[in-house]
């Protein structure tokens, strides 16, 4: 139970394992998970290391499970059992490396030969188009007029003479191109050629597909006449330039329809052998589907154990490797288990040794956690890992973490939709963590349900403690204010304070109004009709802020007792606990008991009597107390404020100059080397710091008020605005108009209020906690404990 306070009790020992029971050794510890191995050999290149060669060749059989993985695609999943597989033996990297090379192997033969049976297939179907383009072509041309060429038909040429004559006399280049580059080919062909050329083109109407990319393109078929042999290299070098595609082409006809039932005869003989070759890829594919999961694991697990190996180091006699650890001192007896079962798993009859090593190393810390302390365990350690054994904010974080944040974020209505929210994901954990979501936004909530649960529950009390449900109150009891029936006229009636009325000023100075008994839990539901009610609100939530703060400060500086205690310093207990308690309890205690006095002595129909505390606190400072028009709490009240103040100042010399003298002469006496200018300048940081911090932090606990309040306000605009306006509406239409803005109020709700309103609720209570609270007697400056494990490192947590 004391870990739950403290970081676990650490131990470091040396471990000795013979060299052919290490690997097995090591995969237990990895699979328990509570051992930190040192590196022995961090002055040795990585290169350098026993074991690089059997690191490399996990990192290529990695290299091949990328490869397959990436072949199967989307379409194709891996069944991912819920049990990791056992850790292989050394021996059976051999049996993998063999199997996957093979497949390897077979999967790129059988890649590239669809690549090139993909490329055939493309070929061939772009010179079925052509030829039926360039058939169309002179079918066409062959029905023109005899003076179809002394018009500019394309744009680029005149020629003067029948179709028959130029089909006669020119030469021609037919091919393919990409339509996107089919602008510039034909300015180059007109510029280059001198516009001594008859160029057509035609849109293929079905899309291919690269045989590479498998990207969709669209081609255009294009015919080119020339005349001469010149203009016929220029044709084909710019052709060959914008990668378009030339295919030979027969001038006659009939040769024309010959080749094209050629070429379908082997358009559906390459269809055929196909599809039996992606059959046998996606058959490769499938058996491979069944066991990549398992191979990843376990090449995985093989490549960290040769890691941690590299770490290690062997004795001259090459028999037995040396490595140091560090483990929680209670987990000793499982971690020794373990290592037996290694070596017994490894046939070796050497039992490892375990020494403890004494060190003056720090040891790293390690807090045990479990799903529902791992959450507010990661808010204490975002500010900073604790040093070895240092008192753990995390279980006080509990409760006060999500308690701050309802304090800034109280509304029935907001907590309860929270709740829910919050809810879903808790009975739904097992369900959410198989899906294993790569959104990292969805993760951070996920991995903060439990968190966001009791964050949903205290709203949801404090929401009740404001009586406040979207801006509404519930009347639960019945308002405790009345009306004396003798002032009862046309202006002040129950039926006014209890009714709704824009002019009521609720306020217990107006003759004839009172209270009643207090209201027996929260805030009286009257206040939400009454116009002075932000007035009402603002004092009552800033002294609340006040004093929740100065309390927490106060148990921060508590805390910080058990860190001395524990650590046996006595002079820390005696020249720094007892004057910081002696400095806020004598100045911010005292306001805190302002306070509390003021409440219970003044009722609210002796307000206009009452002293103002802010008052009394600056004359407090100043040892003034000459001020007539605010009367003093209680009787001797100047006595005891001028002793707290010089109590208080007392404590800063106190704070800030016996303990540097101390230390000063403890090592004089030892005849160490010692820096005094160094230590005293650390204690009067800290004494300043303190002493300012006490001041700057009781205001900064100002953010609970400041932040309720706009909560608050937020929630009745949204009301007024949008929702009551709906609801005024009657009828079928009003019907109409009140779901709509019914969903306009709730997404409005959730973007601004639950959202918006939350986070930033949310951040400042995490800035109470890690500088308000935390630096009264946590430092933040240790390492965490980082096992090897298999677990965090096949998830991905950990390199």
């Amino acid at each position: 139970m004391a870990s739950v306070f403290r970081s676990e009790e650490m131990c470091l020992s040396q471990l000795f394992l013979q060299v052919e029971s290490a690997y097995c050794c090591v995969a237990e510890l990895g699979e328990l998970g509570l051992v930190q191995f040192r590196d022995l050999n961090a002055n040795v290149n990585s290169f350098q290391r026993k074991f690089v060669n059997e690191v490399r060749r996990c990192e290529s059989l990695e290299r091949i499970l990328r490869f397959l993985e990436s072949e199967m695609g989307d379409e194709m999943q891996l069944p991912k059992p819920g049990k990791y597989p056992e850790t292989p033996l050394p021996r059976e990297m051999i049996d993998l490396e063999s199997v996957l090379e093979k497949l390897e192997g077979e999967l790129q033969e059988a890649n590239q030969n669809l690549q090139t049976l993909r490329q055939n297939f493309l070929e061939l179907t772009e010179l079925k188009h052509l030829l039926k383009k360039t058939q169309d072509f002179f079918e066409t041309e062959a029905n023109l007029p005899d003076d179809f060429f002394n018009e500019d038909t394309s744009g680029l040429l005149e020629l003067r003479s029948t179709p028959a004559a130029v089909a006669a006399k020119l030469g021609f280049i037919a091919g393919v191109i990409k339509r996107e580059r089919m602008v510039p080919f034909e300015r180059l062909l007109w510029r280059a050629c001198r516009g001594n050329i008859y160029l057509r083109f035609s849109e293929m109407d079905a899309p291919l597909e690269d045989p590479i990319t498998k990207e969709e393109m669209k081609k255009n078929v294009f015919i080119i006449f020339y005349q001469g042999e010149q203009l016929r290299l220029k044709i084909k070098k710019i052709c060959d330039g914008f990668r378009a595609t030339v295919y030979p082409c027969p001038e006659s006809a009939g040769e024309r329809r010959e080749m094209a039932a050629g070429v379908n005869t082997r358009i559906d003989d390459l269809n055929t052998v196909i599809t039996q070759t992606e059959s046998h890829r996606q058959g490769l594919l499938k058996d491979v589907s069944a066991k990549l999961w398992n191979w990843g694991i376990k090449v995985k697990k093989m490549k960290a154990i040769y890691h941690i190996l590299n770490s290690c180091n062997i004795d001259v006699t090459q028999q037995c490797v040396i490595a140091e650890i560090w483990f929680p001192v209670v987990d000793t007896g499982r971690i020794k288990r373990a290592l037996n079962q290694g070596m017994e798993r490894s046939g070796s009859m050497i039992n490892p040794i375990l020494t403890a090593i004494q060190t003056k190393m720090s040891p790293p810390t390690f807090n045990r956690t479990n799903k529902f302390t791992a959450g507010f365990q990661t808010i204490v350690d975002a500010y900073g890992v604790g040093n070895y054994r240092e008192i753990n904010p995390a279980p006080y974080t509990i409760i006060t973490f999500p308690f701050l944040f309802a304090v800034m974020f109280g509304d029935c209505g907001h907590g309860a939709v929270m709740l829910g929210f919050a809810l879903w994901m808790v009975m739904n954990e097992k369900s959410l963590l198989a899906q294993k979501s790569d959104n990292e936004i969805w993760n951070t909530f996920f991995s903060g349900r439990y968190l966001v649960l009791l964050m949903s529950i205290f709203s949801i009390y404090t929401g009740f403690i404001y009586n406040d449900c979207f801006s509404k109150s519930f009347n639960i009891f019945g308002s405790s204010w009345h009306i004396r029936p003798m002032y009862i006229d046309g202006n002040w009636t129950d039926a006014i304070v209890h009714g709704v009325s824009d002019g009521l000023q609720l306020s217990p100075t107006v003759r004839g109004v009172y209270s009643g008994n207090p209201y027996p839990f929260g805030i009286d539901p009257i206040w939400n009709i009454a116009k002075n009610k932000l007035t009402f609100l603002n004092s009552y939530k800033m002294k609340m802020s006040v004093i929740l703060g100065i309390v927490h400060m106060v148990f921060g500086v508590i805390l910080s007792l058990f860190n001395y205690v524990y650590f046996k310093k006595t002079i820390n207990i005696v020249l720094q606990f007892i004057p910081e308690m002696i400095f806020i309890l004598s100045l911010f205690g005292y306001l805190v008991f302002m306070i509390i006095f003021k409440w219970c002595q003044y009722d609210a129909s002796l307000a206009d009597e009452a002293p103002s505390i802010l008052i009394h606190f600056i004359n407090m400072f100043l040892f003034s107390y000459n001020d007539k028009s605010n009367r003093p709490l209680y009787r001797h009240q100047q006595e005891v404020q001028t002793f707290l103040v010089i109590f208080a100042l007392i404590s800063i010399p106190w704070m800030l100059l016996i303990k540097p003298f101390i230390l000063r002469a403890n090592h004089l006496k030892a005849q160490r080397m010692f820096n005094f200018g160094d230590i005293f300048v650390h204690q009067a940081i800290h004494t300043i710091e303190y002493c300012l911090g006490c001041i700057s932090n009781t205001a900064s606990y100002l953010r609970l008020w400041a932040l309720s309040l706009a909560h608050a306000q937020l929630s009745e605009v949204l009301w007024s605005m949008v929702l009551h306006s709906g609801l005024q509406s009657s009828g079928w239409a009003g019907l109409i108009i009140i779901f709509i803005i019914f969903a306009v109020f709730a997404a409005l709700t959730v973007a601004i209020l639950l959202v918006m309103e939350g986070l930033s609720a949310f951040l400042h209570a995490l800035r109470l906690h890690w500088v308000e609270f935390q630096n009264k007697f946590y430092a933040g400056a240790g390492y965490a404990f980082t096992p090897f494990s298999f677990k965090t490192i096949i998830e991905g947590k950990d390199e």
